[in-house]
């Protein structure tokens, strides 16, 4: 695979978004990684809260944040920071950790360099782990499934704005919910979220120990009230329960 391929990343205080964190939400919640953003996405949510990946100057799409004095789109130029491969494996290879999340934005937007991504790290070492975190519209080409650990799928509901047919593509629904790698996380904010999830559920049978419901929300009260609700569903349905632990840490901070 040519490293030659330029990779698309976020860019966050002027630098390419990479970071050592820990895990806050889904099924490796907790589990110390390095993160590496990537930047533009196929869908447009309205809540979403990395915006400078797709929220750009001169598009159309509604954001919450439109509503806030000041708030603007954002300039594609100054937020995109085009790097080579090898320079995003060495600095992802000089923190000390080999698990990895790939995350954006919508990573599988650019498969073939995070493939080339993957295998410049496994040839340092190979104990490199690389999770993906996908808005799970977009399957993935047979080279980079088999450079995936762990596929942690997050699909997009009514409340985020996407109409039907741009968050829900039955071939990528039917690949996650047969891969023995992926696993399901959906925010709920109310009932109407709920049932929504179990027609999805239902309708691409996605067996109940894949999923993880997590409550909406960027500041602990918001997670509060939902959370109490959140678990008795996954009680009564046999579900995990996911909270948002970098929330409950930093609050909605950036980059952390």
């Amino acid at each position: 695979m040519p490293t030659s391929i330029l990779l698309k990343l976020a860019k966050l205080h002027g630098r390419p978004e990479i970071f050592f964190s820990i895990q806050g939400e889904g099924k490796s919640i907790g589990t110390p990684s390095v993160f590496v953003r990537t930047s533009l996405c196929n869908l447009h949510c309205v809540w979403c809260d990395t915006d400078y990946t797709w929220n750009w100057t001169g598009t159309p799409f509604r954001h919450l944040n439109d509503a806030k004095p000041g708030y603007q789109k954002f300039d594609k130029k100054k937020w995109i920071a085009e790097c080579e491969i090898d320079a995003v494996a060495a600095s992802v290879a000089a923190i000390p950790c080999k698990n990895v999340i790939l995350t954006g934005g919508e990573p599988m937007l650019q498969q073939p360099a995070l493939t080339a991504l993957t295998m410049a790290l496994r040839q340092q070492s190979p104990d490199y782990r690389f999770e993906i975190e996908t808005n799970g519209t977009i399957a993935p080409l047979p080279e980079f499934d088999a450079a995936i650990d762990q596929y942690n799928v997050s699909p997009k509901l009514e409340n985020s704005g996407n109409t039907r047919r741009l968050r829900e593509k039955p071939k990528a629904y039917h690949f996650f919910a047969t891969s023995p790698k992926a696993n399901f996380k959906f925010v709920l904010a109310e009932q109407d979220d709920l049932d929504e999830v179990l027609s999805l559920i239902f309708r691409y049978d996605i067996p109940p120990e894949k999923v993880w419901l997590m409550p909406e929300g960027t500041t602990a009260q918001a997670l509060s009230k939902r959370r109490k609700w959140l678990v008795e569903i996954c009680k009564t349905h046999g579900f995990r329960y996911s909270d948002r632990l970098h929330v409950q840490i930093w609050g909605a901070q950036k980059g952390v």
